[in-house]
């Protein structure tokens, strides 16, 4: 019975791994970079019954391509109690250590490059670097900065919240700007610039 259950175990962890080498860039589903795309986020992940966790994610959670849905690793969730603050995480499962950052209210989605994510101003001032942290509260018509670091995967990707009402829904645009597939070499959307920003 035991080697069952570690029989089990070594699928669950080999067989996206096996489908990451043998999928092609098109079944990796990865995103196309620099271009605006918009989604809703409805409701927040833990304001849900309990018939609605039965459904995993759903609605919840943002994700990037085919191989994070396939590996049910959302790029970005809108989480929050009912009654409470929402927020956003990108870190879902215990080996991941991605990053938010809240670059502010009124910043363009269009007029950031994945250099501004980390100093939107371009100044060298300690105050003007991003500060990352592994939840941030969601905010209206503010623009975040996610950066993802995954044992699979990793990338940058920026959002501005358009709509948002408390734990009901959140209406995000948001722009891919490096994402890469990286579990037995390196799969990576193609066209990363560290200055081209978005249309």
């Amino acid at each position: 019975m035991k080697s069952l259950g570690l029989s089990v175990c070594f699928l669950l962890i080999a067989v996206p791994s096996i489908f990451a080498q043998r999928a092609t860039e098109e079944e990796l589903g990865l995103p196309e970079l620099h271009t605006i795309r918009s989604v809703t986020l409805s409701p927040s992940y833990s304001c849900r019954s309990a018939e609605e966790f039965q459904k995993g994610y759903a609605n919840t959670a943002l994700f990037l391509s085919t191989y994070a849905k396939y590996k049910n690793g959302p790029d970005l969730l809108f989480n929050g109690a009912c009654k409470s603050d929402d927020d956003f995480q990108a870190s879902t499962a215990g080996d991941g250590f991605s990053l938010i950052a809240d670059l502010g209210p009124e910043v363009s989605l269009e007029e950031v490059s994945a250099s501004r994510a980390f100093n939107l101003k371009r100044l060298h001032s300690y105050a003007e670097y991003s500060t990352f942290a592994s939840i941030v509260k969601v905010a209206a018509n503010h623009t975040y900065a996610v950066l993802l670091n995954e044992h699979d995967k990793r990338g940058l990707f920026i959002f501005k919240v358009v709509e948002y009402i408390p734990n009901e829904r959140v209406v995000l645009r948001y722009a891919v700007k490096s994402y890469q597939i990286t579990s037995s070499g390196q799969r990576r959307a193609k066209g990363f610039d560290w200055e081209k920003t978005n249309q």
